[in-house]
Order: structure tokens, then C-alpha cells, then sequence
């Protein structure tokens, strides 16, 4: 972990003006093609949805600085590492379950921790965060519709600099399978071209799919 200075003044302007607002979070829902990516996750043996686009939502996050960085008073720091935690249901609620799972460059390793955690928290849900800890991505799945926006239960502090990434019911259209995504994030920190780039590069890891997790085609 390390601390953010910004250096150009109109940086530290942007960091001052959004940070000063009652509601400091905004967004965009945009659809990404899944059609390979569902592919491989369908004729795979072993490679399942959630832990599959889990593993791609943190690795493109962490390929972007400012998806790192979190406002703690008034000094940032970068993560060299992120955590997901996303929801999972439950076989003992019929409300969610948050699972965390470390995040692991080896989408192998990952998976399988992955995996391991949603068994755990199906029997054992929790809604518990780690206290004093802001190392993560929160990520929740809401497979019944395609929708077209989201909002978020939080609180609206300046110290809750979390990005939060949502993916919806895929379709198809024009023999392609489309998938909402919606990325919320703190305006101090993320602008809309790093919004505008987090899209892109998930789309190109959603096309390399087949490289990517090679092990488990």
C-alpha cells in the first residue's frame, strides 16, 4: 500500500470538489458480450460462472490505478491488492450471503478459493466486513433481470471509497449474448474515462476468455 499525492493542481481540484458532495458515488450500466465467455464456462468440466467473472472483475479493476485507491480523511492510498466480496446465496436465508475471497493473479488458485467460500458461506452466511479495512471490490449479481440501472444501499461518507460492480440477467441479440454491468465508483477518485477504460478491458479479458483460463477448457 502506498500514498497517493496528486501532483497537477487540477488533479488535487477534482480530488477537492467531489469529495465535498453529500453523494460522491456515480455510475454506468453498459452491456458486455459474454457469448465466448458463456461458451467456455458452459462445455468446461470445472469452470464455473460467479468465480470465472469474479476473478476477471478484480483482475481488470486492479489493471486500473484509480480502482485502487481509497480515501481515508484526507490522504489516498493505492492497494496492491484487492479483495471481492460478492453475494452468494444461501441454503439458510433467502437473503444473500457476502463471500470475500483474496484475490489470487493465478485465476486457477483463485477459483478454487472461490469455490471453496461459496460452499462455506451457503451453510454460514455472513454480512460481516472486516473493521478498518477498505481493500475491497463489492460486487453483487442480480440474475432475475436485464436491467438498465442501480443504485446502493451505503452510507454516503467520504471514507466509503469502495467500488461497486454489478452484473444482471444475460440475453441474447443478433446471435450474441449480452450482459449488464453496472460500475459505480467515487467521483474524487474515478472520472468517467477511467469508467470509459474499466469497459474496455474487461470486454478484451471477456474475449481472450479461452486464453485466460486455458487450464479449464
Amino acid at each position: 500500500m502506498k500514498i497517493i499525492e496528486f501532483a497537477e493542481p487540477h488533479r488535487r481540484k477534482h480530488f477537492a470538489f467531489f469529495s465535498r458532495m453529500d453523494q460522491p458515488h456515480f455510475g454506468i450500466t453498459a452491456e458486455v458480450d459474454v457469448t465466448d465467455f458463456l461458451a467456455l464456462v458452459r462445455r468446461s468440466p470445472t469452470l464455473r460462472f460467479t468465480p470465472a467473472l469474479v476473478y476477471l472483475i478484480t483482475r481488470t479493476a486492479l489493471e486500473l490505478p484509480p480502482f485502487c485507491w481509497r480515501i481515508r480523511g484526507e490522504t489516498v492510498v493505492e492497494h496492491a491488492t484487492l479483495r471481492p466480496s460478492f453475494t452468494v446465496p444461501t441454503a439458510e436465508s433467502a437473503v444473500f450471503s457476502f463471500c470475500t475471497v483474496p484475490y489470487a493473479a493465478d485465476p486457477a488458485a483463485f477459483h478454487q478459493r472461490a469455490v471453496q467460500q461459496m460452499a462455506l458461506r451457503a451453510s454460514s452466511p455472513s454480512l460481516d466486513d472486516d473493521p478498518d479495512t477498505d481493500d475491497y471490490l463489492f460486487l453483487s449479481a442480480f440474475p432475475w433481470a436485464s436491467f438498465t440501472s442501480v443504485t446502493h444501499a451505503m452510507h454516503y461518507s467520504p471514507g466509503d471509497s469502495v467500488p461497486r460492480i454489478t452484473w444482471g440477467k444475460y440475453f441474447g441479440r443478433a446471435g450474441r449474448i449480452m450482459m449488464p454491468l453496472a460500475v459505480h465508483a467515487h467521483h474524487a477518485l474515478v472520472d468517467g474515462s477511467d469508467l470509459g477504460r474499466y469497459y474496455q478491458k474487461i470486454q478484451g479479458h471477456l474475449n481472450q476468455c479461452e486464453k485466460i483460463f486455458a487450464n479449464f477448457a
